[in-house]
């Protein structure tokens, strides 16, 4: 007993884990991240359009290579499960050496003399070799309901990948208009910001000189200390802006990238069907659904399985057999056996294991009903969404028009000396945030486009993406896939 402590003991301290040699694995971490920085594919040589973007993300986004792989996985799987199915064929190969006979003598039962000499029937020297091919009819059943329950998660990784990648171009998408936003307003944010710099050192000079109303400046330097934090709030959610969307298109914070700037238009896309039409386009192709679908049939097999393991096994041995032993008749044999077994206890198990997948059938479809229901809200509230996106797009261009004339005129009226800096520099405030809300409703329209297709569950590329294709040749097939088919639903099958 202490001796069997001891050998528990000693290989216990064998089992303990080194710490870790954190300036190592540090070393290796700052070697990726060196790998990273240096790759070839964050060499930017021109702008960036919106499609390029796009292309970028789904070429380089880890996220994406996660459910990519995630389907490759399952599709190996898948296969694996397959074989499951194939009979069981198995050789061996047997060599024995002995330092002496293997004898052996008999005894009569009912005198209890020796009934014979000691004798053997055995070489000290033997080998031997057979081949046995098995198959079990049950197991193999079992392993074809196994098979189609993995071919139906192949199916579900694939409609999560579908999602993600909808997803994917989603935020980049967003995250595109407001890095546009930033690149156009950029520089006349910093305009603003130094007007209001030289205003407010002007008023603080002019408050020196004690020969104002001093409310009167004190307001203006409140006016015009907010104006500059503004400016600054403004400039800090641009500029995050295009690191979202350096991180979406896999790029190091540290590379610079510019973009190309679309010109912006009122023309606003028009409604591709009616309500009714959306909402059966959306329960045909929403990755959700379809994995619900998925999920059922998965159900309907696991049932047939568990009555498959409630019934007795058929188990067939088919084997061919060679021996060296002379002292053997037969050399050479074959020879075939069949088994029947049952584990009775499994009769009992069925109608437990039937209650419990039905009891999942049933969570199934109270998560169909409210997905269905779930599916109505999102496209009736993604179809008004961008209905009230277009109306507010149209207003606030006027609003920009407006805004645009407004500063003219002033900037006129200023250079004239008729009117001040403080009016000048509000005005100006004015039309910036004019031309960024005027930007910020261009994307949220787009934006409310690409959703009200995403609620429908259709696809944002529209093609069958092959993971060798070029970020140019998939930026230039998801324009023309954005540009073709904007006003036309894939027909239902």
């Amino acid at each position: 007993m202490r001796f069997f402590l001891m050998i528990v003991l000693l290989l216990s301290g064998c089992t303990t884990m080194e710490p870790l040699d954190m300036d190592e694995e540090i070393g290796v971490v700052y070697l990726q991240k060196e790998v990273i920085e240096n790759s070839k594919d964050n060499i930017i040589e021109r702008p960036i359009t919106l499609y390029e973007a796009m292309a970028r993300a789904i070429v380089f986004n880890l996220d994406e290579e996660v459910e990519r792989r995630e389907t490759e996985y399952r599709n190996l799987l898948k296969k694996l499960s397959e074989t499951g199915i194939w009979p069981t064929l198995v050789g061996s190969v047997n060599s024995g050496i002995r330092n002496n006979d293997a004898g052996s003598r008999s005894r009569s039962l009912l005198s209890g003399r020796e009934s014979l000499e000691p004798s053997t029937s055995a070489e000290r020297d033997s080998q031997s070799a057979d081949l046995t091919l098995s198959l079990d009819i049950l197991e193999s059943a079992i392993s074809y309901i196994a098979s189609k329950e993995a071919e139906a998660e192949t199916y579900i990784a694939h409609e999560r990948h579908r999602k993600v990648l909808n997803r994917i171009i989603e935020d980049v998408r967003t995250a595109y208009w407001r890095a546009v936003s930033a690149e156009r307003t950029f520089e006349k944010l910093l305009e603003l910001e130094s007007l209001a710099e030289e205003a407010l050192f002007q008023a603080y000079e002019l408050e020196n000189t004690r020969k104002v109303t001093l409310l009167p400046t004190l307001s203006y330097q409140r006016d015009l200390i907010k104006v500059k934090a503004d400016v600054q709030r403004i400039q800090e959610e641009l500029i995050i802006s295009k690191y979202q969307l350096a991180a979406l298109m896999n790029l190091p914070p540290n590379i610079r990238y510019k973009l190309e700037i679309p010109t912006r238009t009122e023309v606003v896309p028009m409604l591709p069907a009616s309500v009714d039409q959306l909402v059966k386009t959306a329960l045909y192709y929403r990755s959700e659904m379809r994995e619900l679908l998925y999920t059922e049939n998965i159900n309907d097999e696991k049932l047939e399985r568990a009555f498959y393991e409630s019934l007795p096994t058929f188990r067939t041995v088919f084997g061919a057999n060679y021996d060296t032993n002379e002292f053997l008749f037969n050399q050479q044999w074959y020879n075939f056996s069949a088994n029947v077994s049952w584990d009775l206890l499994s009769v009992f198990k069925y109608p437990i294991k039937k209650r419990a997948i039905f009891a999942e059938r049933r969570v199934i479809e109270a998560r169909k009903r409210a997905l269905i229901m779930a599916v109505m809200t999102q496209v009736h509230v993604a179809r008004a969404k961008f209905v009230r996106k277009a109306q507010e797009l149209r207003a606030i261009k006027q609003g920009n028009d407006v805004q645009s004339r407004i500063l003219a005129l002033i900037d006129a009226r200023h250079e004239a000396k008729l009117v001040g800096q403080q009016t000048l520099v509000k005005e100006k405030l004015n039309y910036i945030l004019s031309e960024i809300n005027y930007d910020s409703s261009y994307a949220d329209m787009q934006n409310s486009y690409a959703n009200l297709y995403a609620a429908m569950g259709l696809d944002n590329y529209g093609f069958e993406i092959n993971s060798n294709m070029s970020v140019d040749e998939l930026a230039q097939k998801l324009k023309e896939h954005w540009e073709e088919r904007a006003v036309v639903l894939p027909k239902i099958r």
